[in-house]
């Protein structure tokens, strides 16, 4: 199967964010085998199917390095909550009222937001296995959505480490399908440092990547001190780190996923990407939960650029289109696949168009994206080659039912936990 995109505007991201005037894109078999002006006039035949991007900008699709979709039939349920009033409310009172029905519910109804919004790529950190039934629930609902994912497997909770589970899934999930696995750490912050040890030790044996959620101080050094860290490793958050700690962080080859919209909202302290940056981390970017910020990678990418700038940092546009497309594959360990225009990679792909109230006059397609671009301007997604949008309408045969089947269940769990939300 060969498409062809013409007529757009290319922003490619590798190795920096650029403008290619003139461009187009060729897909063969779900892999982009061409960039370049002319491919459809000089191919040796013709494309199967070709899509006009006149008036559009046609960029990779971004990657996610940090959500919990899990939560996404609590949209806005703690606008106003801090740090501890969502661990009480969310993970206290409103996960243990999860059956697997709601796991696949939500999750398939955050997927499908994310690809809504040119989100092609996400790293799902799931600390919802109850049981083994609400794992593969998750699971399922991150094939059923066509969504390129890592599925970060988290114990149930500290002091309840299911090693078997980590194992059957990710023999279950393999590392080259659309959904591939790794393990989401308690320790050593929300978990003692013996099952933290263990988690690495694990990962290791499996080749897996480990993620951990970590703010303030102390997580890194313990785990360089224990021996642990390693590129391997993703910090989730990071505010409050020592120098110590980003040193250590920088020189072990460990990457970092910053939440910046949440981080500022709940109060987990200032976004450190320009910190993880400067020292040479790789950094990508994360939604985290939509319980009180939007969904999508445009105000993910403008609450980035504007924390980091009214901190003193010279943050560009650039730099943090290059943290949500190859950047963010990066810190998945993914940029061999996903992340740049590159022929070879999968063709995962974003289009978006330019003549909105929002976004035209374009004079700058990439600061357009940073600064201006919405969830709205998203005509159509490609994940793998596949178009799972078109026309600004995502292709999903049972759009309907799906909303039916999570606001029930949002209801179910609002009233199961008593917050009338």
């Amino acid at each position: 199967m060969r498409l062809l995109i013409t007529g757009g505007t290319v922003i490619d991201t590798e190795p920096e964010p650029r403008t290619l005037p003139g461009a187009d894109v060729l897909v063969e078999d779900g892999v982009i085998a061409a960039v370049g002006p002319g491919l459809g006039a000089s191919a040796a035949r013709p494309a199967d199917r070709t899509i006009d991007a006149t008036g559009m900008l046609v960029l990779p699709g971004f990657v996610d390095t940090h959500r919990h979709l899990w939560q996404s039939a609590l949209r806005a349920a703690a606008a106003d909550a801090t740090l501890g009033d969502y661990l009480a409310l969310v993970l206290g009172r409103l996960a243990p009222a999860y059956r697997p029905e709601d796991v696949h519910a939500a999750g398939l109804w955050g997927a499908l937001e994310a690809l809504d919004a040119g989100v092609t790529t996400v790293f799902d950190w799931s600390h919802i296995q109850s049981t083994p039934e609400h794992t593969d629930a998750a699971i399922q609902a991150l094939r059923d959505s066509g969504i390129r994912a890592v599925f970060g497997y988290a114990h149930p909770a500290p002091g309840a480490r299911r090693e078997d589970e980590v194992r059957r899934t990710a023999a279950l999930l393999g590392t080259s399908g659309q959904v591939t696995p790794a393990l989401a750490a308690m320790g050593p912050v929300y978990g003692p440092p013996d099952e933290a040890r263990a988690d690495w030790r694990l990962a290791r044996e499996l080749g897996l990547r480990v993620s951990l959620h970590a703010t303030g101080t102390g997580a890194a050094e313990r785990l360089h001190d224990a021996g642990l860290l390693g590129p391997d490793t993703v910090f989730v958050h990071g505010n409050g780190f020592t120098d110590e700690a980003v040193k250590l962080i920088a020189d072990s080859g460990a990457a970092a996923s910053v939440a910046p919209a949440v981080e500022m909202q709940m109060g987990h302290g200032h976004p450190e990407t320009g910190r993880f940056r400067r020292a040479g981390i790789p950094t990508g970017l994360g939604v985290d939960t939509v319980v009180d910020v939007p969904g999508d990678m445009f105000a993910v990418m403008r609450a980035a650029f504007a924390a980091e700038r009214v901190r003193g940092g010279a943050l560009t546009a650039a730099e943090v289109l290059r943290m949500a497309t190859i950047e963010g594959a990066a810190v998945l360990g993914l940029e061999d696949r996903v992340g740049s225009l590159r022929p070879g990679k999968q063709a995962d792909l974003v289009l978006l168009r330019t003549g909105t109230p929002r976004l035209a006059p374009v004079h700058d397609p990439v600061g357009a994206v940073v600064t201006a671009a919405g969830p709205g301007d998203v005509d159509t997604v490609l994940v793998a080659g596949r178009v799972v949008k078109r026309a600004g309408r995502l292709l999903h045969p049972d759009l309907p039912a799906v909303l039916d089947r999570v606001s029930r269940s949002a209801a179910r769990l609002a009233a199961a936990a008593g917050t009338g939300a």
